[in-house]
């Protein structure tokens, strides 16, 4: 039995005494987004006058940290591999020094783990308790992490909720801990713009009292939870736990009263929105975080009837394809967990997926410097295009002019509904 009076300050250290264990050539990973160490993060350039070629292991960087935001500066200490890239690491790019790692969000910790071997793990965590340290709003592949890595450090503010899931850390596995009181990186809510509602009402339109949600972040997410809002007892098994979905709860539209498979709870792998989020998530039963090598399975999300998978792409291609997360061999975000609950929703009973998407996008022309209006829906998608999306996987496609389903449909069938929502 752990002496939590006792033995808990032993494995209290400061983040310059974490920094000082690092060493060249170390691979650090750190938590996901909402659970990036902010404390370690921070501090962590003041060793790059020692250390060489250290890679930071990251997805969805949010913390504003000088190794970061200063990088050709310190680029000779740090590498970063990201499984999703925010802005901060989209505009480092041309350094060569920043590579994104293809991956499903399903099993990114799994294929990580096989490839290379983390010697530090740093995330963020909710206070101590005697049964051990909650990770508290990711445990995508925090868990994992956990598990594998040779040395494993959490951040713990009381700031930070404590949630209910299977992501309690026991203090066997848990090597160092900093104290701190920061709170988490809050992101505001993106206000719909006219576009963003008329796609949300079309996608509104096909969600049925009692389905299932996935649902991301953005415009065109906070447009669909705007329109669901006369709906009756949705559930919500999804990646992201957002400020849209907690809004639905707090309405009592979200009450998971006939899901499948955990009844009466929201499930998702980790959370990340406003502070009043965080403050709802705090000690609240009615939300699961679970492993995202379980909550993003394909094969588990198709065990809810009627479930509904919600996301967003850049391109579409007259077949079907989506590329969702780059501008032509130029890489943008991530394909996070698109294809995992896309694939999911349609193994489902009643099941529905949809790829939401402008019909235009304004582009700055290479030769003019000009911005003009090009179509999102192309005959061929950019050179280099990653395909988040294949289009043996496409159910629906949503524009502002309207929702199309391709499930089932032939190539000619297809483009001919692909130009009906085109610009």
């Amino acid at each position: 039995m752990f002496d939590f009076r006792t033995k808990y300050p032993e494995k209290c250290i400061t983040a310059e005494q974490a920094l000082e264990m690092v060493k060249s050539n170390d691979v650090i990973t750190v938590g996901m987004a909402s659970a990036e160490p902010n404390e370690f993060l921070m501090k962590l350039h003041t060793i790059a006058d020692r250390v060489r070629d250290v890679t930071i292991t990251s997805s969805l960087a949010t913390v504003q940290a000088p190794y970061i935001t200063d990088f050709l500066r310190y680029q000779n200490a740090f590498r970063i591999d990201s499984w999703f890239y925010s802005g901060q690491l989209r505009a480092l790019q041309h350094t060569g020094r920043i590579s994104f790692i293809p991956n499903h969000l399903h099993l990114a910790g799994f294929k990580r783990n096989a490839a290379v071997k983390t010697n530090i793990f740093v995330c963020s965590a909710s206070m101590p308790t005697e049964e051990g340290v909650m990770l508290s709003c990711s445990n995508v592949y925090e868990m994992e992490m956990v598990k594998t890595a040779d040395i494993v450090i959490l951040e713990v503010s009381p700031n930070i909720p404590h949630t209910a899931g299977d992501h309690l850390v026991s203090y066997e596995d848990v090597d160092y801990i900093i104290e701190s009181d920061y709170f988490l990186p809050a992101i505001p809510d993106a206000a719909p713009n006219e576009k963003d509602r008329e796609i949300g009402r079309h996608i509104a339109e096909l969600v049925n009292d009692g389905d299932c949600l996935q649902i991301g972040i953005g415009g065109i997410p906070n447009a669909v939870c705007e329109f669901l809002s006369d709906k009756k007892d949705l559930g919500v098994h999804t990646e992201m736990m957002t400020t849209g979905i907690m809004r639905l709860m707090k309405k009592g539209v979200v009450t998971n009263r006939k899901k499948t498979i955990y009844p009466g709870v929201s499930v998702c792998c980790f959370g990340m929105g406003t502070q009043e989020l965080y403050e709802y998530m705090h000690n609240n039963p009615q939300i699961c975080i679970k492993a995202g090598s379980w909550a993003n399975d394909p094969n588990v999300i198709g065990q809810n009837d009627n479930q509904v998978s919600i996301n967003t792409s850049i391109e579409v291609d007259l077949t079907g394809q989506c590329c969702s997360e780059s501008l032509g061999h130029i890489q943008f975000s991530g394909t996070g967990g698109q294809a995992d609950t896309a694939i999911g929703a349609q193994i489902s009973k009643n099941g529905r997926s949809f790829i939401a998407l402008y019909s235009t996008a304004m582009v700055k022309n290479p030769n003019t410097g000009e911005r003009e209006e090009i179509s999102k829906i192309v005959p061929l998608l950019k050179p280099g295009a990653a395909v988040s999306l294949s289009r043996n996987d496409v159910d629906y496609v949503v524009t502002e002019y309207g929702a199309v389903r391709l499930r089932g449909l032939t190539i000619e069938e297809r483009a001919r509904r692909l130009i009906s929502i085109a610009h």
